[in-house]
């Protein structure tokens, strides 16, 4: 499957470790270069501001989606090529859902875990099938990687983990 579009969940604050953001700017970089679409929470700080500010300077094409409570809140980005605000969190990852055709999943925090567990639940649902990237950056989601396994291995989950995402530990790896 080509992917034209390309949802990327992540933290509106850019995190301790500096690798965060440096592949953050890269996985940007080369979503432009490659002609990906960037669809992403609209927010223009945080990892959220990096891979969007990447993207758009490449040249690259930028669709953010935030909802109305969160326009001051991720201080929404001025720069991209298209903001779309929508009333509520749902309406935003739905959205999102829709424009794109694979998901990454960067260091973030509880959004950014929500997100990944809603796109996840969804495919496993059968409600689209598209592919997940868990970026792994300096190991960040080694203790969730392992707590996904221990809910396969207690019988709470239907089939193994790696068979809806797949863990990737650079941004090239997407590409």
């Amino acid at each position: 499957m080509q992917i034209k579009s390309l949802a990327v969940f992540c933290g509106s604050k850019s995190g301790a470790d500096p690798l965060f953001t440096s592949h953050a700017r890269m996985l940007g970089y080369l979503m432009a270069q490659n002609g990906i679409q960037l669809v992403y929470g609209g927010g223009g700080k945080g990892l959220m501001g990096t891979v969007a500010d990447a993207v758009m300077e490449k040249g690259g094409e930028v669709i953010g989606i935030i909802p109305e409570i969160l326009l001051e809140w991720e201080a929404q980005h001025k720069g991209i090529t298209q903001l779309i605000v929508v009333p509520d969190m749902h309406i935003r990852k739905r959205k999102m859902y829709e424009l794109c055709d694979a998901a990454v999943i960067l260091p973030g925090g509880n959004g950014t875990l929500d997100e990944l567990f809603e796109m996840l639940t969804w495919n496993t649902l059968n409600i689209h099938d598209k592919k997940i990237f868990l970026l792994n950056s300096n190991g960040f989601y080694n203790h969730l990687i392992a707590h996904m396994q221990q809910m396969f291995d207690s019988n709470f989950l239907y089939e193994q983990p790696n068979h809806r995402i797949v863990v990737i530990h650079s941004p090239e790896e997407v590409f």
